[in-house]
């Protein structure tokens, strides 16, 4: 058989990947096995794949492609999720670009634009993950807005809300100017901005004629007050200061003039104000500020909305009507300024709210909205994280989950746009509503309600406002089975609760809480047990990757150049649960190299001549035995590592036994001499052990591992590494290992002392061995002169003259160097090591002759330093008889 001398990941991606769909392995059905279910968190449909999905992704194949090799009926459901505000971003800016405004079209017309849009890039993402070898059940690919999925919301929300938990309430919300929508609070991110301190001059009315032009008449007096947003105070109902403020306690009861408007607002009194910040006088802006917004419904005062929903001005402002907010601000101060208000400005830092989707500086905005009471909902998604039902990995996320949880706010679930699932409320044209599945139903309802039995469809009109996208991906491991609509089907009944989860520890709130809420509210159940939490991928610079920075790298193009296997073995070398990913291309080609060194491994095998009639060589055998043994050891590691969800570590153990004890210690051992042949015993028995090896390597690296799995022996058609079984943990011999780690280290010191002394490994050297007290396993002495190139290996009582030697525990070995070194050579570097070992040993007896230290240190410090003193002594009694002997 012909093997290519490199190893072409392009071809063989593409091959194997079409096979592994031809024959659907990666397809599930509910059966008599064990169920292993993973929903994948639905990328946006407008998305394209990133370094943060390649790691998540990655992480979720390892773990589906195991449980599938261990036996158990794995089940990865896809899905893409509809993404309310990006999405209609989107089509919005497509319409724009076209010359179409949106508002000029009606919704249907809108939808069907967003559905073309949808249908066009909606499959992008999850096309690229077949490129990563994702083995999703893509006969399963559910999209939040398909049938099955917007029948479960609408259902959800009918039913919340005929349990009294959804309610539509005036509130302070976060607005988003640029999508012209409410946001939640998890969707502001706050990012600490230089921006300007103004301090404002407030005319005291009482103290001047009211006529009289502001700032010209003598002796009148001010209050200052401090902003941040000059412009704000076009909806100023009050300016508040501190009752134990005794700065300005002969200001109570009266008024002042906004600057520029001259409204006359009061001064009101409230513990609320800090009387460190600014002046310690705050204006009040209810419609404006959250905290504003609590003191007027507190003080009973007007709300003044100065701005329309896309950051322009109101005419409620009645200055600079339909300008852009940011464009006012400059406005406003030259005004204030000219007007003799302006006091002074500062720099001043804080920290912005903005909209994480669309990146704009978002508004504080009085809303009328739709709302789900928490309160009660959260109790035993709470309870059941913090009691370890439900498992988080890392666990200190336990921390951030509970104190979240713990002040949670009512879920402002409604959003002012279209693109989404319509809220199924329906108003009557008295104003009242009602709350129905279909419009058919809202209408049977509505006549119920009014007593109206005249009153037709036309005569309803179902609310404008579309659901918040989060409310459609709580449900995501209930609804991508049906759970919500057939709650006893047998796929729900059978695969939820899922397995793991694998997420990113920045939607914790958004998503993670919520399905946790969902699952025990629609199903009295957890909806997965594990939770394993990516970090963040950052450059080397600890920057987050992004388009704007420019450093971040096109997964698709990392794939192309080192493979997908390599891609994924990059991207978990130093990727640990809950701990950022420095991301350093260098990776990457390391995981290249890997896949390099496993092709050479089995070019190395698959080359080896094989002869019948040659009985096993006692090296051999031994050899066999122990990797044996050592991959028994390595399973239980491995098993170990994946228990706890520690897959950076256990893809460490994979990587060191194939580059180490495999590759670097077994197929040495088993290796034959230059153009002989090897006895078919031992080849049989390494092609086992390799495809052993291959089976653990699959789920990190399956590409690889199905090609060389494919090439090892002829495979029947439909065969394949991927559902073949994991090699199981069973009984090992411990003493033998720990012995053979013995021998290692002695074919360690022959190798040194060839290479310190410069004989070539073509040239043959004799062996003593001196047993010490432990003893030496003579067992393994064929191994010794198979890797060593020894001629003759001889047990000895006493020190051999004028050899050169080293230790294993307190074995000495001694390698005779006549013929190979220079003798005067030789005897300076041991008296310059002899040297250093004494001025070591009386480093050593200086610390141990300090009574102090003795009595005052730990017990297994002080024993370390006398073993290094023992160690010291030994190796000093060796180099002086060694030198005696030479000389």
């Amino acid at each position: 058989m012909e093997i290519p001398s490199k190893y072409n990941p392009v071809e063989v991606e593409d091959k194997w990947y079409k096979y592994w769909m031809d024959n659907k392995y990666f397809h599930s059905t509910p059966d008599e096995r064990e169920p292993y279910t993973i929903v994948i968190p639905p990328p946006n449909v407008t998305g394209v794949l990133h370094m943060g999905h390649m790691l998540n992704n990655t992480i979720q194949d390892i773990l589906v492609r195991r449980a599938r090799m261990t036996g158990k009926n794995a089940c990865w459901v896809p899905g893409t999720d509809h993404a309310s505000i990006a999405t209609e971003a989107k089509v919005v800016n497509k319409l724009n670009a076209e010359g179409i405004d949106k508002y000029d079209l009606s919704r249907p017309e809108f939808l069907e634009h967003a559905w073309e849009w949808t249908h066009k890039h909606g499959g992008i993402i999850l096309e690229q993950l077949k490129k990563l070898g994702a083995s999703c059940d893509w006969d399963r690919t559910a999209f939040t807005m398909d049938e099955i999925r917007s029948e479960s919301v609408i259902k959800v929300f009918v039913d919340l809300f005929n349990k009294g938990l959804v309610y539509r309430g005036v509130r302070m919300v976060n607005w988003d100017p640029a999508a012209k929508t409410a946001l939640s609070d998890e969707e502001v991110i706050y990012k600490e901005m230089q921006g300007k301190l103004y301090y404002l001059k407030y005319k005291i009315v009482e103290e001047a004629p009211s006529d009289s032009p502001e700032g010209e008449q003598e002796g009148a007096s001010y209050v200052t007050i401090a902003t941040t947003r000059p412009e704000t105070i076009l909806g100023d109902t009050a300016v508040c200061v501190n009752p134990a403020d005794e700065r300005f306690s002969h200001l109570k009861g009266k008024r002042v003039l906004v600057p520029l408007l001259n409204r006359s607002i009061p001064i009101i009194e409230d513990e609320y104000v800090d009387m460190e910040f600014g002046t310690g006088c705050l204006k009040i802006t209810p419609a404006h500020d959250i905290n504003d917004y609590e003191i007027g419904m507190k003080h009973n005062l007007p709300s003044i909305d100065i701005f329309n929903d896309n950051g322009t001005l109101s005419e409620k402002a009645e200055l600079y009507i339909g300008e852009d907010r940011f464009e006012v601000r400059k406005k406003i101060v030259a005004e204030l300024e000219k007007a003799g208000n302006l006091a002074k400005i500062e720099d001043y830092t804080n920290k912005v709210g903005f909209s994480e989707r669309t990146d704009v500086i978002i508004e504080p905005k009085l809303s009328a909205q739709w709302f789900l009471k928490m309160e009660e909902l959260v109790k035993p998604a709470l309870e059941n994280v913090m009691n370890d039902t439900i498992q988080f990995h890392p666990p200190k996320f336990k921390n951030t989950y509970k104190h979240w949880m713990g002040n949670i706010k009512d879920w402002c679930i409604s959003r002012q746009l279209w693109w989404g699932h319509q809220i199924p409320v329906y108003y009557l044209p008295d104003g009242s509503f009602v709350c129905a599945e279909s419009a058919e139903e809202a209408l049977v309802m509505a006549k119920e309600k009014s007593g109206n039995a005249d009153l037709t469809a036309a005569d309803l009109k179902q609310d404008e406002d579309a659901l918040d996208t989060w409310f459609s991906s709580w449900l995501w491991p209930i609804s991508v089975f049906d759970g919500v609509n057939n709650p006893e089907n047998e796929e729900i009944q059978y695969y939820y609760p899922s397995s793991d989860l694998v997420t990113a520890p920045d939607i914790i709130f958004f998503w993670v809480a919520r399905m946790i809420i969902a699952g025990y509210e629609y199903r009295d159940e957890f909806p997965f047990k594990n939770v394993y939490f990516t970090g963040m991928v950052r450059d080397a610079q600890r920057r987050k990757m992004s388009k704007s920075l420019g450093n971040s790298p096109d997964p698709l193009d990392l794939i192309k150049k080192y493979g997908a296997d390599g891609v994924r073995v990059g991207m978990l070398l130093c990727s640990p649960a809950g701990g950022d990913l420095l991301f350093d291309e260098g990776l990457t080609q390391q995981g290249a190299g890997f896949t390099t060194k496993i092709w050479n491994a089995f070019r190395l095998v698959k080359n080896w001549e094989v002869d019948s009639h040659i009985e096993q060589p006692e090296h051999s055998k031994l050899a066999i035995e122990w990797f044996k043994n050592k991959l028994g050891e390595v399973v239980e590691t491995l098993n170990a590592q994946f228990d706890s969800f520690r897959i950076s570590e256990a893809l460490m153990t994979v990587y060191t036994t194939v580059r180490d004890e495999f590759s670097g210690w077994l197929l040495e051992m088993v290796k034959p001499a230059y153009q002989k042949p090897i006895d078919a015993k031992t080849y049989a028995e390494v092609l086992d052990l390799f495809d052993q090896v291959l089976r653990l390597m699959h789920p990190f690296m399956p590409f690889i591992t199905e090609e060389i799995w494919q090439l090892l022996e002829e495979r029947k058609e439909g065969e394949s590494i991927m559902i073949s079984q994991l090699p199981k943990a069973g009984e090992y011999d411990k003493e033998l290992l720990a012995t053979f780690e013995d021998v290692k280290e002695a074919v360690s010191g022959i190798r040194k002392i060839r290479k310190d002394k410069n004989i070539a490994f073509k040239d043959t050297i004799e062996l003593s061995a001196q047993k010490g007290d432990k003893g030496f396993d003579e067992t393994f002495n064929s191994i010794l002169i198979k890797l060593g190139n020894i001629s003759e290996l001889t047990l000895v009582d006493e020190e051999v003259k004028g050899a050169a030697s080293f230790r294993v525990k307190s074995s000495n070995f001694y390698i005779p160097l006549e013929g190979f070194i220079d003798v005067e050579e030789e005897l300076k570097k041991l008296e310059e090591e002899l040297k250093y070992t004494k001025g070591f040993l009386t480093s050593v007896m200086k610390k141990l002759s300090n009574e102090r230290f003795v009595n005052n240190a730990p017990e297994a410090v002080v024993a370390k330093e006398k073993e290094k003193q023992a160690d010291a002594e030994s190796k000093i009694k060796v180099l002086e008889e060694r030198i005696a002997s030479m000389k």
